[in-house]
């Protein structure tokens, strides 16, 4: 098994986490949850040109879409084939980071998977036979560099308003949305408007997203006290945090404790 990671270096750092590619045996559980952060993310199927988006509820029923797709900002979780991610490689964006790849506004994607081709035309296919001819896993990385860059030199830039507050909103899960924009000196109603376009959710959305993901980033190995969980993160006390726990991932806090590995948004599904 091969996973590795590289991070986004030079004009591409203020954009995306990171780059990512996988090779190795399919996973012992056939689907699996993955929770939002409030990013988006570009995979591409190497193995097959083919990719399944499933009903959350109802996992014999899916979509198929070409083998390269861009996920949308969720705020809940969506359900993954693990059999697909046998031979893939991918971009994680930051928070905002995918819009000045788009030349669309990212509220279009709120919750939804769509075929790459639809949003960036013959280069989808392009990028993808170039990703399954690199001879190895550094050359896939300079693959999506290459093609990100050659988006990015013809994009807009983001709005400095919502760039501070997605700075000031990354420190910490308790910053009050209306103190960020304050500070922006936009009108809410442009607030809403410029957050929305750039990131894809509404920033109050937004921030209850990133306070679920600092949630299960607090949750110790050990014994855990979920009433000082939801103090730390801004939960107003423990009902509120297994509420919202539930609300976006499908879970209580104790059925993820249990199901939990390294890779924190992955939650295997065993039926």
């Amino acid at each position: 098994m091969q996973y590795r990671l590289r991070k986004a270096r030079g004009a591409l750092a203020g954009f995306v986490d990171v780059l990512w590619s996988y090779e190795g045996p399919a996973q012992p559980h056939a689907r699996e949850r993955l929770l939002p952060d409030g990013s988006m993310e570009l995979v591409v199927n190497l193995a097959d040109d083919e990719v399944r988006v499933y009903d959350r509820r109802d996992h014999a029923r899916f979509e198929r879409l070409p083998g390269g797709v861009l996920i949308g900002p969720h705020s809940d979780f969506f359900v993954i084939d693990t059999d697909e991610q046998q031979r893939v490689a991918g971009v994680h964006f930051r928070p905002g980071g995918a819009y000045p790849f788009l030349r669309l506004p990212a509220g279009e994607l709120h919750g939804l998977h769509v075929s790459l081709a639809d949003v960036w035309g013959s280069l989808a296919g392009e990028l993808r036979e170039r990703l399954i001819a690199a001879p190895s896993m550094d050359a896939r990385f300079d693959v999506l560099e290459s093609a990100l860059l050659r988006r990015l030199a013809q994009s807009p830039a983001g709005h400095p308003a919502v760039d501070f507050a997605l700075r000031e909103l990354h420190v910490t899960s308790r910053r009050k949305i209306a103190d960020v924009r304050d500070q922006t000196g936009v009108s809410e109603r442009r607030f809403i408007e410029l957050f929305r376009r750039q990131v894809g959710l509404a920033p109050k959305l937004y921030s209850r997203v990133r306070r679920f993901q600092a949630a299960i980033r607090r949750i110790p190995t050990g014994a855990v006290d979920w009433a000082d969980v939801a103090l730390d993160c801004g939960y107003f006390d423990q009902a509120h945090l297994i509420h919202e726990f539930r609300s976006i991932s499908g879970l209580s806090p104790g059925e993820y404790l249990g199901l939990r590995s390294e890779h924190l948004n992955h939650v295997p599904i065993y039926q």
